[in-house]
């Protein structure tokens, strides 16, 4: 048996700052035959790092130094193979200069150590120093291992300007975010499709810290996509693609078949264009271009190591299903589907605009319109018929989340809770009115606190509900603009209820006669609030004016989500 001849081989690879889920103690032993970590990137083409021994011959038993040196480092894993046979298993046995900053892996024959640098930066099986024993007779294979044997990258180039809009809806297929927004401004998330023959330009723009990202999807869920990703890292982006199995964390493919790649980061916006032929079959989970896909384009942030988080807002989703290497096209989409814009547009209008005009009427008019209407008087007439408007607004705006969702939803916090009470209530109200006492009846002021105090949480719970569906992911209005324009009409509301409560007030003090220390009432309380009627109608019709202005606000802001 001829004396074996040693290569050591090293594998430096980029690590999280806490382990990975699925190896807690850092040995990943499927990587003992590739020394490929499970980091789904590529590998640096160009070494920085070198393998020294202390000795270039062996005996059996001896024991050997190797030093490992270059620009700081987390992480290491280094193997002994055959030289004559480096895709063979690892052989010989290691021992640890360090223990406290290393660790021995069985691989096969041996042991390793493992330790990590950076996550997305690694170089793959570094040849290193060839030992033998005395007498060895030479080498019958290179020592080096030859490029075909490692994972090969696409070279990356810098972008010298900005993506410019000219072609769109004419040579090219654009989805923009607002509508006809130029790529180059602050606030515009641009994305374009440019057939070429049997491949496609792609070119994506956006504003973020983070990442920027695009998915074809065959419905308007996550799940089961084809995504690619532009993530910032300490200003270099990479440009990743994956499939999205469901509501998780993608998982980066280590390969993805994209050409051409360039990127630039300035003014705020991450940009990124590649190319990609219609159809990769090589590649798991990537859709052929030249089909019908909803498009999504989202955001977010990325930690160091290039980790992403989940978009803190909901994706761009166009309103249809496009095929991209059709016909070009200039299009948009929405930040919210078109049944949670209903949902919250009709809640706005039930529970801004018709309770609180209902309520009004019934608090302060009841003597300004104490004339008949249909057997009924006018007052009671407008309250009943906007508080049935409210309960049908709300049964319906209800209904619609469910039937988007296809069921509860587990990440809207509060949210549902609050507003399947506020539906309870809504619903209690008009049946509590159906068993209403008679004026005079003992249980009548029984009913009138009950119904009041009923009215009254229903509508301070409606408010709350309000406020924390502005920011919940499906709609996610402006902040804070949505906040400080609904405690504006929260004021508006307060304000005038109080005005009109101080007018009652002074009215009444306006009819009493003090005589000999005796105070008189001249006229009844009816009476008495009837002289007012028209500055009330005054105050009425400029509640009512307000009020609609603040409604038409939040429905644009809807509108343009």
């Amino acid at each position: 048996m001829e004396p074996p001849v040693l290569a050591f081989t090293l594998w430096i690879f980029a690590f999280l700052s806490v382990p990975a889920a699925g190896y807690p103690n850092g040995k990943v032993r499927e990587a003992c035959s590739s020394m490929m970590p499970r980091h789904e990137h590529s590998p640096q083409p160009s070494p920085e790092h070198t393998i020294s021994v202390n000795e270039t011959k062996f005996r059996p038993g001896d024991h050997i130094k190797v030093n490992l040196s270059g620009p700081v480092f987390e992480g290491f894993f280094i193997q002994a193979r055959n030289a004559e046979n480096l895709a063979g298993p690892a052989v010989g046995s290691f021992m640890l200069a360090e223990e406290r900053i290393s660790q021995l892996l069985t691989c096969g024959l041996c042991r390793h150590a493992t330790v990590v640098e950076k996550y997305k930066i690694f170089w793959v099986k570094i040849p290193g120093p060839v030992i033998s024993q005395p007498n060895a007779p030479p080498l019958t294979t290179p020592t080096s291992i030859t490029p075909e044997t490692l994972p090969t990258s696409q070279p990356v180039f810098h972008l010298t300007k900005s993506f410019n809009a000219s072609g769109c809806g004419s040579t090219k297929f654009c989805i923009r975010n607002p509508a006809k927004c130029d790529p180059g401004a602050a606030y515009c998330f641009f994305l374009s499709f440019k057939q070429n023959n049997h491949s496609v330009l792609i070119e994506m723009s956006g504003p973020s810290e983070g990442y920027i990202a695009f998915a074809l999807s065959h419905d308007q869920w996550m799940g089961d996509d084809d995504a690619y990703l532009c993530i910032n890292e300490d200003h270099r982006i990479n440009v990743n693609t994956a499939y999205l199995s469901g509501r998780i964390p993608p998982v980066l493919d280590s390969e993805n078949g994209l050409e051409d790649i360039s990127w630039r980061v300035a003014d705020g916006l991450v940009q990124c264009s590649f190319r990609r032929n219609l159809r990769l079959p090589a590649y798991k989970g990537r859709f052929n271009l030249d089909a019908n896909y909803y498009i999504f384009l989202a955001d977010g942030e990325a930690s160091e190591g290039g980790l992403i988080h989940k978009h803190h807002r909901q994706p761009l989703i166009t309103n249809g299903m496009y095929n991209v290497t059709d016909s070009p096209k200039d299009v948009g989409g929405s930040r919210s589907p078109l049944l949670l814009k209903l949902h919250a547009s009709l809640m706005f209008v039930a529970w801004m605009t018709t309770v609180s005009i209902g309520v009004i009427v019934a608090r302060f008019f009841k003597p300004v319109w104490p004339h008949s209407l249909f057997g009924k008087e006018i007052w009671f007439q407008v309250h009943r018929m906007l508080m049935l408007t409210t309960v049908l607004l709300t049964s319906i705006a209800f209904v619609l989340p469910f039937i988007y969702r296809g069921g509860w939803s587990e990440w809207a916090g509060f949210h549902p809770y609050l507003g399947c009470t506020v539906m309870a209530l809504a619903i209690f109200q008009p049946l509590m009115a159906g068993f209403r006492p008679p004026p005079h009846a003992p249980r009548r002021q029984v009913f009138n606190w009950v119904h009041w105090s009923t009215g009254t949480t229903a509508r301070i719970l409606a408010v709350v509900t309000m406020f924390l569906g502005m920011d919940l992911p499906a709609l996610n209005l402006p902040d804070p603009w949505d906040t400080y324009t609904m405690i504006g009409f929260v004021a508006w509301h307060v304000g005038i209820d109080i005005l009109l409560e101080i007018h009652s007030y002074c009215l009444i003090r306006k009819v009493e006669v003090i005589d000999e220390d005796r105070i008189q009432i001249l006229q009844s309380l009816t009476s008495a609030e009837a002289e007012g009627h028209t500055f009330k109608e005054i105050v009425l019709t400029i509640y009512i004016c307000g009020n609609i202005a603040f409604l038409i606000t939040f429905l644009a802001a809807i509108h343009q989500l």
